[in-house]
């Protein structure tokens, strides 16, 4: 009874708190000092880290330590501190910045680990997105169920310049970066402002930050001008992905000192193709021509048809600066307004480029083929050719639909043959997805007037069925050449993830699409099925983006392996050399080969393909920044009015909805939805009013009003126009 009465009599004098029994406390002692690892605590300290406030707790702290000492499951130094005996597991990975409060680690392959590990922002010690890091993972996981860690050391920077708005102060600046996932402002000295104004765009180099600073320190290397005009804008974006602004000189010079006449003795060494009819297909505004087709009709009936290639690696040879820049690009990037290309004007568009009435160096794949696009036969090998005339997409197909024109009837023939080729593909099993895509009419400053929505047209679909067969002809010959233990570039593209399919699959449903998950060939004839029913339709633009992110992403490697999407065993990238590295290396590598060389080591080739992998990411992303860039512009711009719009994601912050008309994306803010209090239901990506009880969901058709643009930041800013979905309650 005393002893109870004791225990009554203290706790209520100064206890606060659980009182927990002796294994929950060595418990969470443990788990403590295991996710402290490296760190000395005496009882004193390991209590108020814990916050324990109850007395009869904070007691049984220091006898608990000492057990756990004696038990091994902790060690003690002579002045009583105690510290962790388990070892925890260090890895390496890549920051992935999700908001200022918190980031993941995606561990790299050779760990073996499914799971990204949480580290909170005190433990990032500076490291930023993208950055490769190690980290200390703790032995015992967080609160939330996740595997967490620390930052221990920032082994490489993704990047350490940034661009922004400079902000100036009488004694001080900060350049406020314009890219989302750096979460600081950037101290600047006022020496180190390189002449920059109050607002005005700039590029900012990081010099400093220690450890102990909220801000890093930097420096301004470029001013880019006035915040708000295009060509700043899009030189903002260019410095934001890190792409040149000008070609080299040196490669430049190397170029123009490649001559225009093709040797004899070249020509001789080549299958002279010259006298076979030929043409380009492109885009109107297009320049540079990689590829061509010819037709004719050979003895038999069948038809040969000819994919000839731009012989972009006769020009570029390696261990030259134009091989070392082109390697550096890796690719052409294109933004909204311009080019910037992987090969100087002088290649891309001159000596490599197959313009009309021009002989050409092409690498080639030569068909034969039945009426029922059946390949009889195959030659893959170095050509020279003449292109007897240029055509645009429209051009082509106004020929085939009017069934007249310059070579109408070769277009037919070729249109029903790639047809055939279409249908057999999709009866294989490739994903057929034709992705909205838009594209701005700009004025001479680059102000968009207007938008339109790209149509892809039989004349498309034929070039585009000529290219798919020339690239996995040429990476199934190399292949079964023998029997894939040689070295060579593929584009492959694994099976998707079963979750993730099912995860996608609940998000049509909310459309209203039922898509049946199985395994094999049956992912793409419910992919294909879902394709069709949704042209046309509002939700098209989304579910097809979802559908892709859904998917695993193509990437170029030596492992030869298939391609999910296109249903082939093996497939590469041959058919685009003036854009495309990879394409360059895939020629180097078949030449090799067609020559009777043996098979290089891969290391050095796959090494190639992780770069090229990174660059393609790089120029998709600075695309489709430039893309919201002039949609954030053009929204801005436009009438002050009602949108229709479709609901695209939901958040606990905001609800995102696209545009029908202009398939732009804005938010509308939850801190602005004034109607209601709504909460979060993440199970089912939904808000739901606390009164109303209305429901605001993905695939909601709603109007909506811009309410803000910001240039700067990339964003629209929506509101309900009525703020009321146009859905019924449920």
């Amino acid at each position: 009874m005393g002893r109870k009465s004791d225990k009554k009599g203290q706790r209520g004098k100064k206890s606060s708190g659980k009182v927990l029994d002796t294994a929950q406390l060595a418990k969470k002692i443990l788990n403590f000092l295991d996710n402290h690892y490296g760190q000395e605590f005496n009882a004193k300290q390991v209590a108020k880290k814990l916050e324990i406030r109850d007395s009869l707790n904070k007691g049984s702290v220091e006898p608990i330590l000492h057990k756990l000492a004696a038990a091994g499951s902790v060690s003690k130094n002579p002045r009583n501190y105690f510290s962790s005996t388990k070892e925890p597991e260090f890895i390496e990975g890549v920051v992935d910045y999700v908001n200022p409060r918190f980031a993941f680690i995606k561990p790299d392959a050779k760990h073996n680990l499914e799971e990204d590990i949480l580290v909170k922002e005190a433990d990032m010690k500076h490291a930023l997105d993208g950055d490769k890091v190690r980290v200390m993972v703790y032995p015992m996981r967080g609160q939330n169920g996740r595997q967490e860690g620390k930052v221990l050391e920032v082994i490489e920077r993704m990047r350490d310049e940034f661009v922004g708005r400079v902000e100036i102060s009488p004694r001080f600046a900060f350049v406020v970066p314009d890219f989302r996932k750096m979460h600081q402002d950037i101290f600047v000295h006022r020496g180190d402002l390189l002449g920059a104004e109050h607002n005005q765009k700039v590029v900012v180099k990081l010099t400093e930050w220690r450890e102990d600073d909220k801000n890093p320190t930097g420096k301004i290397i470029r001013v880019l001008g006035k915040s708000g005009e295009h060509e700043v804008e899009i030189h903002s974006i260019m410095a934001e992905f890190g792409l040149p602004f000008e070609y080299p000189e040196e490669p430049v010079q190397e170029a123009e000192a490649i001559p225009d006449a093709i040797p004899q003795s070249e020509i001789d060494n080549r299958r002279d193709m010259r006298d076979v009819p030929t043409f380009t297909i492109d885009p109107h505004d297009a320049k540079d021509f990689d590829d061509a087709i010819s037709y004719r009709v050979l003895d038999n009936g069948n038809y040969e048809i000819g994919v000839h290639i731009a012989d972009v690696t006769h020009y570029v040879k390696p261990k030259t600066s134009l091989e070392r820049e082109a390697y550096e690009r890796a690719t052409s990037v294109y933004l909204v307004d311009r080019t910037i290309p992987m090969l100087p004007e002088r290649l891309s568009n001159g000596l490599c480029s197959l313009r009309p009435n021009e002989d050409k160096l092409t690498f080639s794949c030569v068909f034969e083929m039945d009426e029922e696009a059946k390949v009889m036969n195959s030659w893959i090998g170095r050509t020279v050719t003449h292109s007897n005339r240029r055509f645009a997409y429209e051009e082509g197909q106004e020929n085939i639909d009017k069934q007249s024109g310059d070579f109408y009837q070769e277009l037919t023939i070729l249109n029903e043959l790639a047809k055939k080729l279409r249908k057999k593909r999709f009866d294989t099993g490739a994903v057929n997805f034709e992705t909205v895509e838009v594209k701005f009419k700009l004025d001479e400053k680059g102000t968009p007037l207007g938008l339109v929505v790209k149509e892809r047209k039989d004349i498309h679909k034929l070039i585009e069925e000529f290219m798919l067969l020339a690239n996995r002809t040429v990476a199934e010959f190399i292949y079964h050449k023998n029997k894939g233990k040689d070295t060579f570039v593929y584009r492959t593209h694994d099976n998707p993830d079963i979750e993730r399919l099912e995860t996608f699959a609940g998000f049509a449903k909310r459309f209203g699409h039922e898509i049946k998950i199985a395994e094999g060939p049956q992912i793409s004839k419910a992919l294909n099925k879902l394709m069709d029913e949704i042209i046309g339709k509002p939700e098209q633009n989304i579910l097809e983006q979802l559908a892709i992110r859904s998917m695993a992403k193509a990437k170029y490697t030596t492992e030869p392996k298939g391609h999910f999407g296109l249903a082939f065993s093996h497939y590469t990238h041959f058919t685009s050399p003036i854009r495309r590295y990879p394409d360059m290396m895939v020629h180097r590598l078949l030449q090799h080969y067609l020559d009777g060389g043996k098979s290089p080591q891969s290391d050095d080739w796959e090494d190639k393909c992780l770069h090229s992998s990174d660059r393609e990411k790089r120029a998709a992303d600075a695309e489709r920044a430039s893309i919201k860039y002039k949609q954030v512009e053009y929204m801005a711009l436009a009438e002050d009015k009602d949108y229709e719009g479709i609901i695209t994601g939901v958040t606990e912050w905001g609800v995102y909805v696209e545009i029908t008309e202009t398939k732009c994306e804005g938010m509308v803010k939850v801190s602005e939805m004034n109607d209601d209090y709504y909460d979060f239901d993440e199970k089912n990506m939904r808000l739901i009013g606390s009164k109303t009880k209305k429901i605001i969901t993905l695939g909601d058709k709603v109007v909506v009003k811009v309410v803000a643009t910001d240039i700067n930041r990339r964003t629209i800013d929506l509101e309900f126009a009525d703020n009321e979905p146009t859905r019924k309650r449920r």
